[in-house]
């Protein structure tokens, strides 16, 4: 009997990343006068994150399109405290973040600025919404700590470009001072060897002269 062929390893992974990626991903209808909740479980100090998207439908293309005139109402609110986190209106296609303040359930719900018509046709949106769930808040004094050793290594490395700074400095002033003695030394050899060159021109004058008064005394003699 011919063995089936298992998925490989990398086809799995794909399948799993692909349910976790689109798992806060949902769309849905709704119509004039009518809101739309959902519960979600949070801990406390944890950042959520809202993208939706409303399209509404035209009768004249058959298709959900976006309407600039379209608002939509976003409202958060504890369930335990009934205390309101967010209520605010934008646009068709907007964003919307809060913190969870406490622990617990929290409804997210959305309804649209429309109101329901009894001779006018009623408008029916397709909203899309993707929610976030983020980690909780960084600790505040952790990263007071992690702001002052940064500010500490910043000092260290202030007095350290210092030092480099005043050998620098040093450096220069001593090739200064070497610059000036070779200067100083050169010129003192110039001089020395005109000196020599002048004391050698005297002594060959004196020695030609010596020579001549030599050579006419012995001239005399003669």
């Amino acid at each position: 009997m011919a063995s089936r062929s298992r998925p490989s390893l990398p086809l799995y992974l794909s399948f799993i990343l692909l349910l976790v990626a689109t798992a806060n991903a949902l769309h849905f209808y709704l119509d004039a006068n009518e809101k739309r909740c959902f519960i979600e479980e949070l801990p406390t100090d944890t950042v959520v994150e809202g993208h939706y998207r409303a399209l509404e439908w035209k009768e004249g293309s058959q298709t959900y399109e976006i309407n600039d005139q379209l608002g939509i109402l976003v409202e958060v609110e504890e369930i335990e405290t009934s205390h309101q986190v967010v209520k605010t209106r934008g646009p068709p296609d907007g964003r919307f973040t809060f913190t969870s303040h406490e622990a617990g359930d929290h409804t997210i719900c959305l309804s649209t600025n429309y109101s329901s018509s009894w001779f006018g046709p009623t408008a029916h949106i397709r909203l899309y919404l993707d929610i976030v769930v983020g980690a909780s808040k960084p600790d505040a004094e952790h990263d007071r700590s992690h702001i002052s050793d940064i500010a500490s290594k910043i000092r260290d490395l202030n007095m350290k470009l210092e030092d480099v700074r005043r050998e620098q400095q040093y450096q220069r002033e001593r090739e200064a001072d070497y610059r000036d003695l070779s200067e100083t030394t050169n010129s003192r050899a110039v001089w020395y060897s005109v000196v020599q060159i002048v004391v050698l021109l005297g002594t060959c004058a004196w020695q030609l002269r010596h020579l001549k008064v030599s050579l006419h005394v012995l001239l005399l003699c003669e």
